[in-house]
């Protein structure tokens, strides 16, 4: 890429993002909301996927598939290596629709 003064600035913002989350307790609540919004985002998905009940097989094999293609992202890595933050969050996040759903889906058991 050619060095323009964004580009400057994403580095920068970027650079300094990174340097920010090397604090302990701000890496974990950010991982903490991370799996927090994405228990919300399962909780929203089962509730608006389920109102119409017209392309629910659709809905399940598109977020079966997000789901995939984040596992293949997170444990594709080495596992002794540092992850990048933006990994891990989004494995909590994954991690955190994932349990949502399965609440959901025991809720209509019961």
């Amino acid at each position: 890429m050619q060095n323009t003064r964004l580009n400057n600035l994403l580095d920068t913002i970027a650079r300094s993002l990174g340097q920010w989350f090397v604090n302990p307790w701000r890496r974990f609540s950010l991982l903490l909301i991370s799996w927090l919004f994405g228990f919300f985002m399962g909780s929203a998905v089962s509730t608006t996927a389920g109102q119409k009940a017209e392309l629910d097989i659709v809905v399940a094999a598109f977020l079966v598939l997000l789901t995939e293609i984040t596992s293949r992202i997170f444990y594709s890595r080495n596992f002794f290596a540092r992850q990048a933050i933006w990994v891990e969050s989004l494995n909590l996040l994954k991690i955190g629709f994932i349990y949502s759903l399965f609440l959901e889906a025991f809720k209509l058991g019961s």
